[in-house]
């Protein structure tokens, strides 16, 4: 049985051990310094360098087979080619840097970096008992990000597809045109309406606001448009939600929206599961992720 380490990058820096495909101990969380900088404007060296105390701390002196970290953007073989919601990453080569610093805790297991959500959706087939399948999920956060699991070679930036030819819908963190992150992340709808948070904007939907009516029905046909581009390419099956705006989303609203959009009726057997956020899947999803990186060698 393999025993690799986790490592994601959510809201906070949050590591584990896993046996096999499962959390072996407690999930540790990076607590910041007070007088130090937040993640976001930390510098690349200084995120491996945080990186590289939580593994040791989890690690606890004893032997891992490899390291498996999440980190948002477009990954390629450790170098973070672009990353518009932790902007100092681009050019940085991630895997290199914690691998230099993890030299100085003594540790030498191999290192493997990924895209986040594409982590989190091997965590959850290994959780759901999923992995003999092609799954997808969608993670709603302060960006949008699309994962796939069996990983596959691409870019796979789901979150920047074009969902609106309207040129005024330009909140995207990448500054383009149309993309859905552009409606549903978090920054964004902090953007649109600067008047009101994103949980208000939804609390008076309900109240039957017409202006926030009609943003949570254009919230909920941007992800069926995406999610119909998904399918239309790689055909139906099931995709999971997940990040702390998952909570806004109504399902029948959005598979309303998606039954309009997808007629062929061979593409028609989707499903989607909401499941609650959780660092567990993603630190397990790393270190799964890794563990196939290691046997494919």
């Amino acid at each position: 049985m393999s025993r690799t380490i986790g490592v994601i990058t959510g809201e906070r820096i949050a590591a584990g051990v896993v046996e096999g495909e499962q959390l072996a101990g407690k999930l540790r969380w990076h607590q910041e310094d007070p007088g130090a900088e937040p993640l976001f404007s930390t510098p690349p060296v200084g995120i491996a360098q945080c990186f590289a105390e939580e593994i040791r701390a989890v690690a606890a002196g004893q032997t891992v087979d490899a390291i498996g970290v999440g980190l948002p953007g477009i990954v390629n073989c450790g170098l973070i080619e672009e990353s518009p919601n932790l902007r100092q990453l681009k050019g940085a080569n991630m895997q290199e840097l914690l691998k230099e610093a993890l030299r100085e805790h003594g540790i030498t297991a191999p290192v493997y970096v990924y895209n986040d959500a594409d982590v989190l959706a091997a965590g959850l087939a290994a959780t759901h008992g999923h992995l003999d399948q092609f799954i997808r999920v969608w993670t709603l956060g302060y960006g949008v990000g699309f994962g796939v699991y069996p990983r596959r070679d691409g870019v796979w930036e789901g979150g920047h597809v074009v969902v609106s030819l309207d040129p005024r819908e330009r909140y995207c963190g990448c500054g383009g045109e149309g993309h859905l992150e552009g409606i549903m992340g978090h920054r964004a709808m902090r953007l649109r309406f600067l008047d009101m948070e994103p949980d208000e904007v939804f609390e008076n939907a309900k109240k039957r606001d017409p202006r926030c009516v009609e943003f949570v029905k254009l919230w909920h046909r941007a992800l069926a448009a995406a999610t119909a581009n998904s399918i239309h390419l790689a055909g139906p099956g099931k995709f999971f939600i997940s990040g702390f705006n998952a909570k806004h989303l109504d399902l029948n609203l959005l598979n309303q929206y998606l039954h309009d959009m997808v007629k062929m009726s061979p593409l028609q057997s989707y499903v989607f599961e909401v499941v609650p956020n959780s660092d567990e899947n993603g630190v397990i999803g790393a270190a799964v992720s890794a563990a196939q990186s290691i046997a494919a060698v």
